[in-house]
């Protein structure tokens, strides 16, 4: 059984940054593809960023230019840094990762972002 951990959330003014953080229970390496999602109450759960085994890197639209992810296999952590935040950013973000055909999800972690 695989574990996700996040760490970083919070409230935060329009434009201001944060960063996420996500540690693995185990090694990364044997992970596919691992992604930060955002999920709002009332709505589905959407990719926010994510990047395969390979480092290619995807982010959605509405972050693009804001947004980094990032991925250290060595320490088998995962991270979003967040710039000039938006109000519509606030959401209960999670991690995810694929190993083999199952995903794992962590517990999630509250963004708030105040205008």
């Amino acid at each position: 059984q695989v574990q996700l951990v996040e760490s970083g959330g919070g409230s935060v003014q329009a434009g201001g940054s944060l960063r996420l953080s996500c540690v693995a229970s185990t090694s990364i390496l044997n992970a596919g593809f691992m992604g930060w999602h955002r999920q709002v109450p009332g709505k589905q759960r959407e990719l926010v960023a994510g990047v395969t085994s390979a480092g290619t890197i995807l982010y959605a639209d509405s972050v693009k230019g804001r947004f980094t992810i990032s991925r250290n296999n060595a320490k088998n952590t995962l991270n979003l840094q967040m710039s000039s935040l938006k109000p519509e950013d606030t959401a209960i973000y999670y991690c995810q990762a694929r190993f083999h055909t199952v995903d794992y999800w962590g517990q999630g972690t509250q963004v708030t972002v105040s205008s």
